[in-house]
């Protein structure tokens, strides 16, 4: 059976660039923080160097970085109305799941490091010192 229950979204502004926080949003958040957080998402969406289209490909990146099921729903939406193709989202949700797997990487590396622990060779290893 499927949740009843809609996601909130998580942005403050309809399909037209008006505010609209749901009930259930932000209602942790104090009025004049809740202020700022509207007035620079705003700004963030009006005309720029950056098209809409391109924005909200950006912005699905960003949500799925951030694990924000709201936003991505959204974005995804957004994208698709200011013209993105399926190949164009597809292409985006590909970007970020390399840079997360670069980023676990990354912190894998970080960790070996502080620990001095190595489990396997690095590819940077030359053959003649290799462990097979």
């Amino acid at each position: 059976m499927k949740d009843q229950k809609g996601h909130h979204q998580p942005f403050p502004e309809d399909e037209n660039g008006a505010a609209r926080p749901q009930a259930t949003s932000y209602t942790m958040v104090e009025p004049r923080f809740r202020d700022v957080y509207f007035q620079f998402y705003k700004e963030t969406y009006r005309p720029s160097v950056l098209d809409r289209k391109t924005k909200e490909l950006v912005a699905i990146g960003a949500s799925l970085t951030a694990k924000c099921q709201g936003c991505i729903e959204g974005h995804i939406r957004k994208a698709l109305k200011f013209g993105a193709s399926r190949e164009e989202i597809s292409e985006t949700i590909a970007i970020a799941i390399g840079v997360n797997a670069a980023a676990v990487v990354d912190l894998t590396d970080i960790a070996a490091e502080s620990l001095k622990l190595r489990l396997f060779d690095g590819p940077n290893k030359p053959p003649s010192e290799r462990q097979e």
